[in-house]
């Protein structure tokens, strides 16, 4: 590997206990000890693209996933030990016919049974799309010993620990529109690039945060929901519209049939967040998914949002907020010209002179 600091080209033992021979300066990630054999210059440079090039700010999780996507794409049941399994066999089968040590034959058959076993399961799909290093290990681990060697996170990182929905002060304009994102990440990645504030959007953790907020929208403001393309994202959307007929919800998140219908999208498995018989149930009772898609939920597969390119998100958030917006002033400049109300003073203040539409 190469150096971080004085790019020298590092043979194994020229880098024990992750310090150059060289220039004697620490490192934070050797690719020989890490399961997404990261290195520091690797983090650097996909850094410095999610951020284009310093112009906006990321988080732990998006990179994350884009340090992730190579080894997703790879990820299989068991690697290496099927192979290992079936030479084994071979050989332990020619030691014991030639060797003349039947009971050698058991150890021999074992192995080669092995070996088809896992054959078996990757066929299956055992192992496909689990990610060697999850997120939470990411930053426990990968994470962790960067800080410990530089101080800080890797430029235009912000940190999505805490608490990232911001916290909207009780004097604060009633917002335009409320977007609903359950993920930490992508919820300080929003924030830290301003976009709620630029636009005049409450952004909130879940549905039980929608409610108390209502009551300071336009009647047609609408619930903007940020979502994964998994089992919960979609049953997350669905509950919203139950939940608020005639209130516009407003689908921003990832489009389940587009997302996998482009190449270069790559899902993975959480398997704690495989969804229960009764969410598959729920889903099911839509008829809104295909056989296909069904299948692809029950198992686990997701789409994350932290997968989106992050230039790409912010961009078609601010379109949309954008929108958003000058419907709304729409709506107040009518409502301004014929007399019935006042906002946004009036949306805190006793019913809703609209008739509770």
């Amino acid at each position: 590997m190469i150096c971080p600091n004085c790019e020298r080209n590092l043979l194994r033992k020229e880098r024990t206990g992750n310090i150059c021979s060289h220039c004697k300066r620490r490192y934070a990630l050797d690719p020989k000890t890490n399961s997404l054999r990261l290195n520091d210059l690797r983090v650097r440079r996909i850094a410095t693209g999610l951020t284009d090039n310093g112009r906006i700010r990321i988080t732990p999780g998006q990179l994350w996933y884009a340090l992730s996507r190579k080894r997703l794409r790879e990820a299989e049941f068991a690697p290496g030990c099927a192979g290992g399994a079936l030479v084994g066999g071979v050989l332990v089968s020619f030691w014991a016919i030639f060797g003349k040590l039947p009971f050698m034959l058991y150890v021999a058959g074992a192995l080669l049974a092995t070996a088809l076993g896992i054959v078996i399961a990757r066929q299956m799909g055992a192992g496909q799309g689990i990610a060697p290093m999850t997120r939470g290990s990411f930053r426990s681990e990968a994470l962790a010993e960067w800080l410990q060697v530089y101080g800080s996170l890797p430029a235009g990182v912000v940190d999505d620990g805490g608490q990232p929905w911001p916290r909207r002060p009780a004097d604060a304009p009633a917002p335009h529109a409320v977007l609903v994102c359950p993920d930490p990440s992508i919820a300080a990645f929003l924030a830290a690039d301003g976009l709620p504030d630029r636009h005049g959007i409450a952004l909130v953790q879940g549905p039980e945060h929608v409610t108390a907020l209502l009551p300071a929208l336009p009647p047609r403001g609408p619930v903007l929901v940020l979502h994964d393309a998994d089992a919960r994202g979609e049953l997350l959307l669905r509950q919203l519209r139950d939940t608020h007929p005639g209130r516009p919800i407003v689908d921003a998140g990832v489009s389940l049939r587009t997302v996998r219908s482009l190449p270069k999208a790559v899902p993975y498995r959480e398997p704690e967040r495989k969804p229960s018989a009764e969410e598959m149930h729920r889903l099911t009772a839509l008829g809104e998914f295909t056989e296909e898609e069904l299948k692809w939920l029950a198992q686990g597969w997701r789409f994350p949002l932290v997968g989106v390119p992050p230039v790409r998100l912010l961009a078609v958030l601010d379109r949309l907020a954008e929108q958003i917006g000058r419907g709304v002033d729409a709506e107040r400049r009518h409502a301004a010209e014929v007399g019935f109300m006042t906002w946004p003073a009036a949306a805190g203040n006793g019913p809703d002179p609209a008739g509770g539409r």
